[in-house]
C-alpha cells in the first residue's frame, strides 16, 4: 500500500458530512497523517466529530468555502485537499439558486486559489452523477465545479487538480435507505417516486477506498469514475419490506420528482466516446483541455469507447445480492420504532 499522505497534513472540507468521517476513518487506519483538518460550518457537528474519534491529529475549523480568505489561511502547510463541502439537497438547490452557486461554484474556486497560493500538492474534487447531463441546479453547480477543478491544471502551478465522480452510496445523508428505515420506524409507509428507477449502490467504505485510489493515482485534469453496481429501487423496497416490515407496511407511489432521473449517469455518452481509459476500478475520463502532464501520463495508455455509463447498463444485482449488501452493511438491522409526533391546529 502506497505511504502518500504518512506525515502529511490533509484538508477536507465538508468533514463532519459522511464521506468526510469516513475518509477520516479510513486516513487514520491506513495512513499515518501529521494532521488532518476538518473544515466545516457546523459548530455541533464538530462537537460531535471531535468526541466520536478522541484523536489529537483531528484539527477543527469552523469556516464556509465561501470565505476565501479563511480558506487561505486554513490552507497554509497542507499536502492534500479533499473537496467535500456542497450544499447538495436538490429541492433546496432550486430554491436557493443563488447560494447553491455560491457554495458549489465560488466555494469550488475559492478552495483551488487556496491550493494554488499554499502550493498543495493534489486536490481531490468529490463531484457526483448529477454532474452529468445535468437536469438540476445541484447538478449543473457540480458540473461547474468539476470544469473549474479540471481547468485549474493549466493556470502556473505546481497543484494536481482532479475529480472523482461517484453515484449513490448506501447510508450517505440524504439518501433512500436512511429515509426508508426512518420511514419504517414511524409511518411504515415507504414511498417510491417511480417504480422504473434503478440507482448504483455502493457501500460508503468502498467509495472512500477508491477516492483515496484516486488521489494516489491521479496526475492532474483525470476524473476518476467510480464502477458501481446498480439495483432497482423495488428490489432494495422489496428487501427491506421482507426484512424489517409487517404485514400493515405499505408501498405509495408519490410521482417522479422535478429533477430526478428514472437512471444514475455517471459518463455521458459525449464523454465515453474515445475519451475513456479503463483503469480497473474506474473509468477515468481524460481531459478535453490540452493539459500537458495529464497528455504525457496518458499516451501509451489504451483509449477506448464506451458510450454512456449509467445504473441500467452497469452490473445489476438481482434482489438476493441487494439483501446480501444491505445486510452486510448493517441497514437491515433491527429498528427501534419512532413515536409519530402528533399535529394539533389551533
Amino acid at each position: 500500500m502506497s505511504k502518500m499522505f504518512d506525515n502529511a497534513t490533509i484538508l477536507i472540507t465538508g468533514g463532519t458530512g459522511s464521506w468526510g468521517q469516513e475518509l477520516t476513518r479510513q486516513l487514520l487506519a491506513k495512513y499515518a497523517p501529521r494532521e488532518i483538518r476538518i473544515y466545516s460550518r457546523g459548530e455541533m457537528k464538530q462537537v460531535d466529530m471531535r468526541l466520536k474519534f478522541n484523536n489529537p491529529k483531528l484539527k477543527f475549523i469552523i469556516g464556509d468555502v465561501r470565505d476565501k480568505q479563511r480558506l487561505l489561511t486554513s490552507c497554509r502547510g497542507v499536502d492534500y485537499v479533499f473537496h467535500m463541502a456542497a450544499l447538495k439537497h436538490v429541492p433546496v438547490c432550486e430554491e436557493n439558486p443563488e447560494e447553491a452557486i455560491l457554495t458549489n461554484i465560488i466555494g469550488t474556486e475559492n478552495v483551488v486559489f487556496a491550493c494554488i497560493e499554499n502550493n498543495v500538492k493534489k486536490m481531490i474534487d468529490v463531484s457526483t452523477d448529477k454532474a452529468v447531463d445535468p437536469l438540476n441546479l445541484y447538478g449543473v453547480t457540480k458540473a461547474c465545479g468539476e470544469k473549474i477543478t479540471i481547468a485549474a491544471n493549466q493556470k502556473a502551478t505546481n497543484t494536481v487538480f482532479s475529480c472523482v465522480r461517484g453515484g449513490n452510496v448506501m447510508g450517505s445523508r440524504g439518501s433512500i435507505i436512511p429515509l426508508f428505515r426512518k420511514q419504517l420506524a414511524t409511518t411504515n409507509v415507504l414511498t417510491v417516486t417511480d417504480e422504473r428507477m434503478t440507482r448504483f449502490i455502493f457501500s460508503l467504505q468502498d467509495a472512500i477506498g477508491l477516492v483515496l485510489k484516486s488521489a494516489e493515482d491521479s496526475v492532474g485534469g483525470e476524473i476518476f469514475v467510480m464502477k458501481m453496481p446498480s439495483s432497482t429501487v423495488m428490489d432494495i423496497v422489496t428487501c427491506m419490506k421482507e426484512e424489517l416490515g409487517n404485514s400493515k407496511t405499505r408501498t405509495d407511489m408519490i410521482g417522479i420528482r422535478y429533477g430526478e432521473k428514472l437512471d444514475e449517469v455517471l459518463v455521458s455518452k459525449h464523454e465515453g466516446m474515445d475519451r475513456i481509459v479503463d483503469d480497473g476500478d474506474f473509468y477515468i475520463i481524460l481531459p478535453f483541455l490540452d493539459i500537458e502532464k495529464s497528455r504525457k501520463h496518458y499516451a501509451s495508455k489504451k483509449v477506448i469507447s464506451i458510450g454512456e455509463f449509467n445504473s441500467r447498463n452497469t452490473k445489476v444485482l438481482n434482489k438476493e445480492e441487494v439483501r446480501k449488501l444491505l445486510k452486510k452493511n448493517g441497514f437491515l438491522d433491527p429498528i427501534v420504532k419512532e413515536k409519530v409526533p402528533e399535529v394539533y391546529f389551533n
